[in-house]
C-alpha cells in the first residue's frame, strides 16, 4: 500500500489525528503490519481543507509535496488581536473610532505591499524547533522563543468580501508561509490589528480540495480495498 490520499480536514482535528485514523485503517488492510503514514503540511486544528496523507513508500516523497505552493481562503477579524493569531488565543478588542475604519480601497493598497518576496517572522505557537524544542511547547511553558525571520513569497493576495470588521481574502503563497502571521501583519499595516477567524486550504501545487475525501470517505475506501 503505497499511495497518497487527499483529505478535506475538518475543523477541530489536528493533522496528526487524521494520520492516526488513516494509519489504523491501513494496518487493518495489511494484517496489522506496521506501515508508515505521514502528511505533507500541517494544518492548525481550527483550520480546514486540503491535507495530503502519504502511505508507505510515498512518505519518502514528503519534501516534494511540502515544497509546493499553497492556496488558502482566510477570514480576518479587524479591530482585535489574539495571542496566538487565531480564535484559540486570548482575544483583545481594540478601541478604534469610526473614522479609522479602513475602506476596501485602503485595504487593497495595503495588501499589494505584501505581494512578492517578503520577510516573515514565524509565530511562537508553531512546530518550528528552537534549540531542539518545539516553539509552541516553549511558549506554553511561559517562555518566549526567539523566532528567526524567513523569506517567503506571496503570489496573490486579494479581497473576496469585506464588511468591517470581517475581511475575507484569497492567499496564494510559497511553502513555509504562516497565514496567522500574515493576518497579524496586515492588521498592523492597517492600524486596526487583526487575527484569523477561519482558514481553509484549497490547493497544494496541482492538488485541489475539490478532489479530496472526508476522513470517513477515506476510511471507507481503504477498508473496501480488503474485498
Amino acid at each position: 500500500m503505497n499511495k497518497i490520499i487527499l483529505i478535506d480536514k475538518p475543523a477541530g482535528w489536528t493533522s496528526f489525528d487524521v494520520v492516526a485514523k488513516i494509519r489504523g485503517a491501513a494496518r487493518v488492510v495489511t494484517g496489522n503490519k506496521k506501515i508508515k503514514v505521514g502528511h505533507a503540511g500541517t494544518l492548525d486544528p481550527f483550520a480546514t481543507g486540503l491535507l495530503i496523507v502519504l502511505i508507505g513508500n510515498e512518505t519518502k516523497n514528503q519534501d516534494n509535496y511540502m515544497k509546493q505552493d499553497k492556496e488558502y481562503l482566510a477570514s480576518l477579524r479587524l479591530g482585535a488581536t489574539s495571542t496566538t493569531g487565531d480564535p484559540e488565543g486570548v482575544i483583545e478588542e481594540l478601541s478604534i473610532s469610526n473614522l479609522q475604519f479602513p475602506n476596501k480601497e485602503q485595504i487593497t493598497k495595503v495588501l499589494e505591499t505584501f505581494v512578492g518576496e517578503i520577510s516573515q517572522i514565524p509565530p511562537i505557537y508553531s512546530a518550528i524547533k528552537v534549540d531542539g524544542k518545539r516553539a509552541y511547547k516553549l511558549a506554553r511553558a511561559g517562555e518566549t522563543p526567539e523566532m528567526k525571520p524567513r523569506l517567503i513569497r506571496i503570489l496573490e493576495l486579494r479581497i473576496t468580501n469585506y464588511e468591517y470588521p470581517e475581511l475575507k481574502i484569497i492567499v496564494k503563497c510559497s511553502s513555509g508561509t504562516y497565514i496567522r502571521t500574515l493576518a497579524e501583519d496586515i492588521g498592523k499595516a492597517l492600524g486596526t490589528g487583526a487575527y484569523l477567524t477561519s482558514l481553509r486550504r484549497t490547493k497544494i501545487g496541482d492538488f485541489d480540495v475539490q478532489d479530496a475525501q472526508t476522513v470517513d470517505e477515506a476510511l471507507k475506501t481503504i477498508t473496501e480495498s480488503l474485498s
